[in-house]
């Protein structure tokens, strides 16, 4: 197990070879596993690839992130001018977006509602607005409407971590209460954290994911 010190040393030098992040604008704390990324970023694109990178590093249990979105003068925007481009960006979107989608925009925080049938129209507009000129944050507040019984939402969610996981699937435990999905168990990265919790999100009826999952190294 890495010690502190050299986790801390190596999510510094991940950030710095991460070409989209200012890796001088944040600071790295690193106490057993847990690492801490402080500081301010110019764009919530910045703050996404900086979060990315830190998780790439072998190590890295548990990610708290304190970081501040503060948009350059140079790349303010109004409101009415963020709004527009969500417009655009909905539009010529490869996804069809339903027309209960809705956007609000307040110094230049977005809020995101409405309806979708899968998860994955609901992460589709959130990327579509994150990297937007101007944006400092997102609150998806999209909610899924498909409904499935909690023995066919187990059952599809098993089958997807047997066809995408392999043999890290039967380390997963999946336990389904509703439409909220509980996954635990050991794994041994954040991809294979990601590969999990994305197989889960694909499943329809699926609203809520809890991530009890320990990584060990």
């Amino acid at each position: 197990m890495k010690s502190d010190f050299v986790l801390q040393q190596d999510v510094m030098n991940e950030l710095k070879w991460e070409p989209s992040v200012n890796a001088a604008h944040i600071g790295v704390e690193a106490k057993d596993g847990v690492v801490t990324l402080s500081g301010h970023v110019d764009s919530l694109a910045e703050k996404w690839n900086a979060e990315r990178a830190a998780k790439n590093v072998a190590g890295v249990k548990v990610l708290a992130v304190e970081l501040d979105v503060k948009v350059p003068g140079s790349f303010k925007q109004s409101d009415t001018d963020i709004a527009e481009a969500i417009r655009h960006a909905f539009k010529w979107s490869s996804y069809i977006f339903p027309d209960s989608v809705k956007a609000k925009v307040e110094d230049g925080y977005v809020t995101l509602t409405g309806e979708v049938q899968w998860q994955y129209l609901k992460w589709a507009a959130e990327n579509a607005v994150r990297f937007l000129k101007g944006v400092s944050g997102v609150n998806n507040l999209i909610t899924i409407t498909s409904k499935l019984t909690e023995k066919e939402i187990k059952a599809d969610i098993e089958a997807a971590l047997k066809r995408r996981a392999h043999d890290e699937a039967q380390k997963i435990i999946v336990s389904v209460k509703g439409s909220d999905v509980t996954l635990s168990g050991n794994i041994h990265t954040w991809s294979e954290r990601n590969l999990a919790t994305n197989a889960v999100w694909s499943v329809p009826g699926v609203h809520k994911v809890i991530d009890k999952m320990n990584i060990s190294y």
